[in-house]
């Protein structure tokens, strides 16, 4: 599994770091998406594929290996 996200598009919501707050965080100038610890994708898979769904601004991709 491969995430990344458009911080451009990213509306700042915080339903990803709500639903998966060990793989996101929001910078604190504009509370935009940071992906914190690419290494743990995989670990928290579902949680990471619920943040894409919930994502009002489908600023989240995840692709499958």
């Amino acid at each position: 599994m491969r995430l990344s996200a458009d911080r451009d598009t990213c509306v700042g919501a915080g339903m990803c770091v709500l639903t998966a707050p060990e793989v996101f965080d929001q910078d604190d100038e504009q509370g935009r998406v940071v992906i914190l610890d690419p290494g743990v994708v995989d670990e928290r898979a579902e949680a990471v594929r619920e943040a894409a769904v919930l994502c009002p601004a489908a600023a989240l991709t995840v692709t499958e290996d």
